[in-house]
Parts: structure tokens; sequence; C-alpha cells
């Protein structure tokens, strides 16, 4: 089933003689369970592409269709519901609250959304994931992998529909970066969880169901 579908994706920046299109008709489909990695060189277009899949960012023209829901004809506040509830974004510095241990931040975003915790969910996830140790922990007392793990389970605690992982190991020493790769493939075949992953390295990229690589701001090849 497909889960995710863009049509003749358009994202310029600037006008007139200074107008750049990060994104040139970009057109792509995601089935449910895939685990999809996007390449590309710096300046290629392929975050531009992940902004606008989060719904961080809104396409000049184009469609993204999303579980069957049309995001960018969402009004703003519709669509913070939308990427709370059915987007998961891992980045590359985690972006956990400093304050908060982890578990606290894992289950943010279900307490934003005024919903009470599934327990059993959220303990067999930390388990999976391997933090179930560091509950307490501040992310301070966390190592870089571990930060990463919380991140991951913050993004799939709420089961979404699809999973956005922004350069997840570009922080990450050999090691961890392993371990975060093997995480995200326990997470897709385990959860069946949709994940679309940015990545300079290619190794890594060779870890998923398939590779879309962009450049100049186009698909130019699928694999």
């Amino acid at each position: 089933m497909e889960i995710l579908r863009t049509e003749n994706l358009v994202k310029t920046y600037g006008k007139g003689e200074n107008a750049f299109n990060a994104l040139d008709g970009v057109s792509m489909s995601v089935e449910q369970g895939e685990f999809v990695a996007i390449v590309g060189q710096s300046g290629s277009g392929k975050s531009t592409l992940m902004h606008l899949l989060g719904g961080v960012d809104r396409p000049t023209s184009g469609r993204i269709f999303i579980d069957n829901n049309e995001i960018n004809a969402m009004n703003n506040d519709k669509l913070a519901i939308f990427r709370r509830r059915q987007i998961g974004i891992v980045y590359q510095f985690y972006n956990l609250i400093p304050i908060l241990t982890a578990e606290e931040n894992i289950t943010l975003p279900i307490e934003l959304d005024g919903k009470t915790v599934d327990k059993d969910r959220l303990e067999d996830v930390m388990t999976k994931l391997g933090i179930a140790d560091k509950r307490h922990n501040l992310p301070n007392q966390l190592s870089g992998g571990q930060q990463q793990r919380v991140s991951i389970a913050r993004a799939i605690i709420n089961n979404p529909a699809i999973l956005l992982a922004d350069e997840p190991t570009g922080n990450l020493d050999s090691k961890a970066t392993d371990d975060i790769v093997s995480i995200l493939k326990m997470t897709n075949k385990t959860y069946h969880q949709t994940i679309l992953m940015i990545t300079h390295n290619l190794e890594i990229a060779k870890e998923a169901d398939r590779v879309i690589r962009i450049r100049d701001g186009k698909i130019v090849e699928e694999v």
C-alpha cells in the first residue's frame, strides 16, 4: 500500500534573475513498510525534499500525500497536528530537551497531544532500542549513540505513518553509526515502520530497501 506520494514537487528560492529551483519536478512513491535512502551531494536538494516531506516547509508547486492526506493543502494548525501524530523526525544532532530525562523526551509528543502514554508501548520501544536502563538520565549523561536512540524512540512512539531520518549518523563514530543503522533496520522490520533516510554515506544507503539519488533538484536514479 502506498504511504507517501509526491507529484511534481518544485521549491524555488529567490525571484527573477536570482530564482533557483532547489527541487525541480520531483515525483516519487513509497510503499508502507519500505526503508528508502535518499542520497546526493551537498546542494542536491535532498534536505529541501526532507523539509517538505516533514511539513517544515511548503513547496512552491506540486503536491505531497502522506497516508492519503495532502499535507501541503492543510492550514498551519492542521499541519502541526498531523506532523505531531503522523510524521516522526530524527535529526543529526538529536534535538533533545536538556532538562528532560530520556523517558520524558520520548513521551513529550504524546503529552503535547493531550494523550495518555501507552506504558506497554513505551517499555517495548525503550527495551528494543536498548535504553530502558537510561530512562532517568538527562541527555548530557548519555553518549551520542544513546541520545540518538532516544531521538528515534521519540520519533516512533506515536507509531507515525513515516519516519524521516536526516543524516542520523552524521554526528557519530563508526561503532555508534553501525548501532543506529541496525536500530533503524530493526524498527523497520519489527514495527513495519516506513523510513526515509537522508545520508551522504553510500555504505549506509545500501542497507535500505531502495536508494533514490538526487542531483540538481531532480531524481536521477532509483535502485
